[in-house]
């Protein structure tokens, strides 16, 4: 199963149903290891070396470093962009369907948006 690291400011909401929904997923809060205020290039590195996939609302600048690092041939494990108005019930299922039907390195360099 995919590893999961919701950026700082992701709804808490979606992480609790995440966990109610699959007490089994693996995910970790920017907060929970020490990267809380750090920059975006910081937490898209520490993600790489844990092989986790990025969970965030930040469309602006998390897309450009990530595909920064793919463009300079780094590791990118992957991004899940999550529209800050989506309905979290439809972002439960969307996470859930993808880190359950998805092999592990299959989102490696690649952004996906929510909701699907």
């Amino acid at each position: 199963m995919l590893k999961l690291l919701a950026d700082e400011n992701f709804n808490n909401i979606v992480v609790r149903g995440l966990l109610r929904r699959n007490p089994n997923i693996d995910i970790v809060r920017v907060q929970d290891v020490g990267l809380s205020g750090k920059d975006d290039t910081t937490v898209l590195e520490w993600a790489s070396q844990e092989n986790r996939i990025l969970l965030t609302h930040d469309v602006a600048t998390v897309t450009y470093y990530a595909y920064k690092r793919v463009r300079q041939g780094q590791s990118m494990p992957g991004v899940l962009e999550v529209e800050v108005d989506a309905p979290v019930g439809q972002v439960i299922e969307d996470i859930i369907t993808i880190i359950e039907c998805s092999y592990e390195q299959e989102l490696e360099g690649q952004i996906q948006y929510l909701p699907l």
